[in-house]
């Protein structure tokens, strides 16, 4: 496993993390509270250093099962956390979008929370959870400072969705220095992480970015296909039928990324996000004992070539040369599509 730094935080995370979404919820299937501390506890043995959850998460139950499995290693890993759902007010309501509140009395107060159910006198990364750029105020950012002077925080971040718009907060973030963007980025879904790059030469930022969801809801690791039946509960319910349709389509167009015995298609994915220098950590959802075999060894699997990634642009610009819709072509955006607009991306904003 190999490692980076977020931004010039000095923190340290391995180029495939665990996103602990899955862990503490139910929106990718069910587990026990034993099944969810092994994994995590198997994660480390793999190699596996950075650990992300957020403090929505279960409502505070995945922060709670990170802090329980980690805690004979806390000094060997990375923890980050997100604060700025209030579902201390609110209840849940399916897999619908709660309440924010990032007034920075109310962010201080979650922070200690998460704390405390993490167990921890500190966190390493401490991520804004979907803010709206108009949420990202100066006293915001002056919370965030006082938190590191505290020793409450080492890094600060922003996490990006729910959906893959969101262009002008992520912006926002790298020219504010933020340590780490978190966004949704995979081969078929390059927009944003492609504007980021952009952003980050354009501004000489250090802010790292932090991709998710890089095989595409299932598709690019082949555990979503034409016959798969999704569970009820099942978080990638969300992607409408043309997206899979198109996606097993384009997918049978990236099989040169797989080398027999050295790289399948699911390291691939992860390979090749790890190529573009800003990208710091991946983090995938692992479901399985498998994933995490197969997906942490992504950090050590072949490199792409540049004749690799060439083809893998050349074909998303010409959209896989596949005409017709695949049913996304609405990116969520808070500014009601303005920063989406003034990109030049051919996408709409969702009402």
């Amino acid at each position: 496993m190999q490692h980076s730094e977020l931004g010039e935080s000095g923190v340290e995370v391995s180029e495939v993390g665990f996103g602990a979404w899955t862990v503490g919820t139910d929106w990718w299937g069910d587990r026990s509270e034993d099944d969810a501390i092994e994994m995590l506890q198997y994660a480390v043995e793999q190699g596996i250093t950075y650990f992300d959850t957020g403090d929505v998460y279960g409502h505070g139950h995945s922060e709670e099962l990170v802090g329980q499995a980690l805690a004979e290693v806390r000094d060997e890993v990375t923890i980050a956390t997100k604060v700025g759902y209030d579902f201390y007010n609110n209840p849940q309501a399916g897999h619908g979008e709660l309440p924010k509140e990032m007034d920075p009395e109310y962010l201080r107060e979650a922070v200690e929370k998460s704390l405390d159910r993490l167990e921890m006198d500190s966190v390493d990364v401490l991520q804004l959870h979907n803010a709206d750029v108009d949420e990202i105020t100066p006293d915001v950012l002056e919370l965030f400072d006082e938190l590191e002077e505290e020793g409450k925080i080492d890094a600060t971040g922003l996490a990006l969705g729910p959906s893959i718009g969101w262009l002008a907060e992520g912006d926002l973030a790298i020219e504010e220095e933020f340590d780490s963007v978190q966004l949704v980025w995979n081969v078929l879904e390059q927009e944003v992480g492609n504007h980021f790059l952009e952003t980050i030469e354009r501004t000489g930022s250090s802010t790292s970015l932090i991709p998710r969801v890089p095989h595409s809801s299932g598709i690019l690791n082949e555990q979503v296909t034409p016959e798969t039946e999704l569970e009820e509960g099942d978080h990638r319910g969300f992607r409408p039928d043309e997206w899979y349709e198109t996606g097993w389509e384009k997918l049978e167009k990236l099989r040169f990324l797989e080398r027999d015995g050295e790289r399948t298609m699911g390291q691939a994915s992860i390979a090749w996000l790890l190529s573009h220098e800003p990208v710091a950590t991946v983090t995938p959802t692992f479901r399985t004992k498998a994933d995490i075999d197969e997906w942490a060894a992504a950090s050590d699997v072949p490199k792409l070539s540049d004749e690799e990634m060439d083809r893998v642009a050349e074909l998303y610009e010409n959209d896989f040369d596949i005409d017709r819709d695949d049913g996304m072509d609405a990116l969520r955006s808070s500014v009601d599509g303005e920063d989406i607009e003034s990109a030049g991306l051919d996408k709409l904003a969702a009402d």
